[in-house]
């Protein structure tokens, strides 16, 4: 077989899925940069400067570093085979089939409960507003929309997250734009005592210590929660071998402009002492500099974040929900297809328990945010890790003549993921240092048990689902 043959069959292959090809460049593009930017951002940093100090901006670009790593692996992996629920599917190619249910499973699982949160957060953040409103109605709304979204097509999936993630970005470019205002002219009322000096004339650029900075990671690590997201849209591309890596490529220049540049000016502009856990940086900042409406702007913003998030989660669950099906890991009713082309069964299922988590939410604790938060970040860092372990097996097979080599392939070769696969469990370390995120770990034991059990159960009834899926090989011409 040549290579060209093995090109043709892999497209074959992703058109078969059933899928529509609906997310155009623009979309899929604004959908990369939304996963950049989240409540993680809007809201987390404040607790992150808490701690961390003017130290936090280098945090976010070490960890960036690391999650371009993961984003060129993902991407070398989409270019030499592009799937809808691609890090399930590469994780059984290459690892093995249960580690490609696992994968599957629990990336379901982290936008599951991260669902559960950012509905619930969508719900306080229009509270600012309407107080009188009963924050289960406003849930409830949200669901339903966003559920109907999802339902109608991928098109308008698509359109509606490329909105969400423009308002986003505006207000992020808006922000950097009027800090450096301050920081040049000296307007408003932060222009006495604005200055790049703030970042070290407190107490320096490490003011809690190097621990107390790399104790941030975990919480940096989840706002970057959601760039992989780019993987799952790969079957739904009008043309994912040229936007997926134009998408990916950005990736640096984001994190560059929305998390290092945005964390830097504000932290000009406002001393890092004058900010508290749980209030957003950017409020703050706005609060300072004097615009009027500041707090409104940026709470219509951080809903703005979380209906993304949630948005995100529907679509990605559904889907991977119907690639475990695909694969006898999951009910065969998961499988088909809408009229509309879309796993309305998987969303369903999934927004069901979405719902669920609005109504735990009354009755738990508000320390429970900070419990998913976490359980979503070990969720995540599995997921990338099955990313990285696939490609440093590809790339083996690539050398070894069995597989042809990608259209994409990621700087540094499997260096540069062996060093982010030692980053991650780097940070999974820190999360079992801290006693508050510790549970997170438990969380994901009792997970992983319960997996295994249905493994078990899985294997028995059908021993094929515990074969390895081979791929063509490539014969030498």
């Amino acid at each position: 077989m040549t290579s060209a043959q093995v090109d043709t069959e892999k497209t074959s292959e992703a058109s078969e899925e059933g899928y529509e090809r609906g997310l155009g460049s623009r979309q899929v593009q604004m959908i990369a940069i939304g996963g950049a930017i989240g409540v993680g951002l809007f809201l987390g940093a404040g607790a992150n400067i808490a701690k961390a100090g003017p130290s936090l901006i280098l945090m976010y670009a070490l960890a960036g570093a690391i999650v371009f790593f993961i984003m060129r692996a993902l991407g070398e992996l989409l270019l030499y085979r592009p799937v809808s629920g691609s890090f399930a599917e590469y994780s059984r190619e290459f690892v093995g089939p249960f580690f490609g249910y696992f994968t599957g499973w629990t990336y379901w699982l982290m936008w599951v409960v991260t669902g559960m949160a950012e509905l619930t957060a969508a719900a306080i953040y229009v509270h600012f507003w309407f107080p009188h409103i009963p924050q289960w109605v406003t849930a409830l709304v949200f669901l339903v929309i966003l559920f109907g979204v999802n339902l109608i097509s991928v098109k308008l999936f698509g359109e509606l997250e490329f909105w969400f993630s423009m308002v986003k970005v505006t207000a992020l470019i808006g922000m950097i734009v009027i800090g450096l205002g301050v920081l040049t002219f000296g307007f408003s009322s932060a222009g006495d005592t604005a200055t790049v000096s703030n970042l070290w004339q407190f107490d320096g650029f490490f003011p809690k210590g190097i621990g107390s900075s790399l104790m941030t990671l975990q919480g940096v690590m989840f706002a970057y929660l959601a760039v992989e997201l780019v993987g799952v849209t790969a079957g739904e591309s009008e043309d994912p071998e040229k936007t997926l890596p134009k998408a990916i490529n950005t990736l640096p220049w984001r994190i560059a402009l929305f998390y290092v540049g945005a964390l830097t000016v504000i932290l000009c502009v406002v001393k890092w002492t004058e900010f508290a856990p749980g209030v957003s940086p950017f409020v703050e900042a706005f609060a300072k500099i004097g615009i009027p409406a500041g707090a409104g702007i940026v709470n219509f913003v951080v809903l703005t974040a979380a209906l993304s998030s949630c948005n995100s989660g529907m679509y990605s669950t559904g889907r991977m929900l119907r690639t475990l099906a695909e694969s006898g890991e999951a009910p065969k009713g998961f499988r088909k297809l809408s009229a509309t082309k879309t796993p309305a069964l998987g969303i369903t299922v999934s927004v069901l328990f979405m719902g669920i988590g609005v109504v735990l939410n009354y009755i738990v604790p508000e320390k429970a945010f900070g419990y998913v938060t976490s359980v979503a970040t070990a969720a995540g860092i599995w997921t990338w890790l099955m990313i990285l372990v696939s490609h440093v097996l590809y790339r083996r097979a690539v050398r070894a003549g069995r597989l042809p080599a990608s259209a994409f392939p990621a700087p540094g070769g499997a260096v540069c993921s062996w060093i982010a696969i030692v980053f991650l469990l780097f940070v999974t370390g820190l999360i079992a240092y801290d006693a508050d995120s510790r549970v997170c770990l438990y969380v994901m034991a009792g997970w992983a048990v319960a997996l295994g059990i249905g493994w078990a159960v899985l294997k028995t009834r059908n021993p094929q689902v515990a074969e390895r899926r081979e791929q063509p090989v490539l014969e030498k011409v």
